[in-house]
Formats: structure tokens, C-alpha cells, sequence
């Protein structure tokens, strides 16, 4: 019995060692190739008007890779001095909020716009503002209004 268990764990012990175990080579991986980098381009100048009753707001500005905007814009309203500018700031989703600086009866003042993309047009926003450190702003940018009456429409840029 001794040489059964004998030759059972020798038997056992050569087919265990002379197994061959298959192994695959692992799997090549194929590194991709870089991909460019997606540079979003400004999309040039954009001009709107507003011709209502002889009163006429024209503004252009360019919005950079960053959303930042920069531009022109002039109020010519009937029975008051025309003020013509410039406007900083930024996009923030559909909304153009920028500072306007601009000179009207000789003196040069900075106010808050708001404009509000819809449709293809801007609506401007106005509501309850406060003057402080020479710069007239919103109370509460949440609260403000875009009524029709204020609506530009995209137009060809002048030359």
C-alpha cells in the first residue's frame, strides 16, 4: 500500500510539473494619435441696430476665445444729447454684461448694459440702478427686465 500511495504521488506530481501552462502575450495597446487642440476662433465682428421713432442704438463688438467682449455702442435718442462708447465685459451664456464708457455733454460716464441674446436679436435690460465710484450699475442683475421695445437686430457692419 505504501508503494501504491508512493507511485500515486510520484504519477501525480510529473503530470502536475509537465503541464504546460499557455500564456498569450499580453495584448499591444496602440497609443492614439494626439489630437489637435480645438481653438474656437473669434467669430468677428457683430453689429445690431435699433431704429424706433427716429431713435437709433447701434452696437458692434467682437467676443474673444475667453467670452470677453469688446466693442462700440452709441445712443442717438431723439431730444438728447447722442453719447457714443465703448463696452468691456463679458458673455455669460446669452447675456452680454459689459461697462459702457461713454461721452455725453462733455463729460465722460461708465454705466452697466446688459443685453440678452434671443432669436438672433439683443434685448436690453434695464431695471433699479446705483450709482457708486463714478459707475452707475444694477442693484440686482436677477431682477432686471427685457421688454421688446428695446430689441436689436443683427445688421451688416459698417465699413
Amino acid at each position: 500500500m505504501k508503494k501504491l500511495l508512493a507511485a500515486t504521488i510520484i504519477i501525480l506530481g510529473v503530470f502536475i510539473s509537465c503541464k504546460k501552462e499557455t500564456t498569450l502575450p499580453p495584448p499591444q495597446i496602440e497609443p492614439n494619435p494626439p489630437k489637435e487642440a480645438e481653438i474656437v476662433e473669434p467669430a468677428g465682428d457683430q453689429c445690431y441696430t435699433s431704429r424706433l421713432n427716429g431713435n437709433i442704438v447701434a452696437l458692434s463688438f467682437n467676443v474673444n476665445s475667453h467670452q470677453e467682449v469688446n466693442g462700440k455702442l452709441s445712443y442717438n435718442i431723439t431730444g438728447k444729447d447722442k453719447n457714443e462708447g465703448t463696452i468691456i465685459g463679458n458673455m455669460k451664456g446669452d447675456t452680454l454684461i459689459a461697462d459702457y464708457t461713454f461721452m455725453s455733454e462733455g463729460v465722460s460716464s461708465v454705466r452697466e448694459v446688459v443685453f440678452l441674446q434671443k432669436d438672433g436679436t439683443l434685448i436690453e435690460g434695464y431695471g433699479d440702478v446705483v450709482d457708486a465710484n463714478n459707475k452707475v450699475t444694477f442693484k440686482d442683475k436677477k431682477k432686471l427686465k427685457f421688454d421688446a421695445k428695446n430689441t436689436l437686430t443683427k445688421s451688416d457692419c459698417p465699413q
